[in-house]
């Protein structure tokens, strides 16, 4: 049955697929910790669940085992994207730079249809069983889970590591109520290394396996709704969306896959995008450009928002710019000088006190 059962995952487009049993009681302090610390920032969703992301039975009542699956994201229709891109992205301060895993299809809609008819697959070789499928879409402990089935080990920062894939890998899990063989936990092979706390534009990882959400780029650009804050504002640089840093300069994602998927091909509008040109989107643009995208649900406000905070960092490094370039993106922050969102009004009004 587990063979049938991989071969299936691989034509469905999973790297892998693991087993894990439901108890996650030695998870459980690290959590409330976490929480109490307040690392979660605004994510209040992450502190009204409680402990009842560390027990999946109460989550789901009658699951006995969860499935756990990885699939790689990096697109495949981009002919050079490695470390030395990324960087090189990130020196161009004209343009916007958004996280790799957001520039295809929206990862929640792939991995839950794919996971429901790996569901099936398994149905038609087992009979009907209980389930539920998660992507990140839950209280979930997502990366423990995957790393007590064998998925790979936690990284310093914080995300799951494969040897042969890196990190740059989406996780859904398939919560069912058949008792299955588990699979083997995978040793840890970070060691000494410590580049991803020393990238870290804002040091957000405050220890060794331990991420400041308030502090995070990812946090700051996504999760976060109101201003963000003076202090990080030049560090974000001109990251619109995301932030890959700490997974670029882990060593080991030079084994990172490319997706045979096209849902993660990268969207011409989202490779390295002009910020002026993102700063003409008014909010029909933006939704029709973000169809089917992750980025979509942050909405208008929160995207002009960050488009407009590269813009005033791109603007304070103006020698670096064409006077054109400098003038475009004047412009385009002065269109939005009177948006009726008080948090758009004080970031375009910050930018453009920002010119060098």
């Amino acid at each position: 049955m587990w063979s049938e059962l991989q071969t299936a995952a691989r034509e469905l487009g999973f790297s892998q697929i693991g087993v894990t049993g439901v108890n996650l009681s030695e998870a459980e302090p690290g959590l409330e910790a976490w929480l109490a610390a307040g690392f979660h920032g605004s994510m209040n969703y992450m502190a009204s669940h409680g402990l009842k992301r560390a027990r999946p039975a109460e989550l789901v009542p009658g699951t006995v085992s969860i499935i756990t699956v990885r699939m790689d994201y990096l697109p495949g229709n981009v002919q050079h994207l490695d470390a030395d891109v990324a960087w090189q992205e990130l020196e161009q301060p004209q343009k916007g730079v958004v996280s790799v895993y957001a520039r295809g299809r929206d990862y929640h809609k792939v991995l839950r249809s794919r996971l429901q008819k790996l569901q099936e697959r398994m149905a038609q070789i087992l009979g009907p069983f209980g389930h539920r499928v998660f992507t990140d879409s839950a209280p979930v402990m997502e990366a423990e889970l995957a790393v007590r089935s064998g998925q790979g080990w936690r990284g310093k920062n914080t995300l799951v590591l494969q040897r042969d894939a890196g990190s740059f890998f989406f996780l859904g899990e398939l919560f069912v109520d058949l008792k299955l063989p588990l699979s083997q936990p995978v040793s840890e092979h970070c060691g000494s290394c410590t580049a991803c706390i020393d990238v870290c534009p804002t040091q957000a990882i405050v220890a060794p396996y331990k991420l400041d959400a308030r502090r995070c780029i990812s946090y700051l650009t996504i999760e976060h709704a109101g201003p963000i804050p003076h202090e990080f504002r030049p560090l974000i640089g001109n990251r619109i969306y995301g932030c890959d840093d700490c997974q670029w300069i882990c060593p080991w994602n030079k084994f990172a896959k490319r997706s045979p998927l096209p849902d993660f091909e990268a969207r011409d509008p989202l490779i390295a995008p002009s910020l002026a040109d993102l700063l003409n989107w008014d909010e029909p643009t933006f939704l029709r450009m973000t169809e089917g995208s992750a980025i979509r649900r942050i909405g208008h406000v929160r995207w002009l928002r960050n488009v407009a905070l590269a813009a005033g960092n791109a603007l304070s490094k103006s020698k670096h710019l064409l006077e054109v370039e400098k003038q475009a993106l004047i412009q385009g922050l002065q269109r939005w000088q009177s948006h009726p969102d008080p948090v758009v009004q004080e970031q375009v009004s910050w930018s453009l006190q920002q010119v060098g």
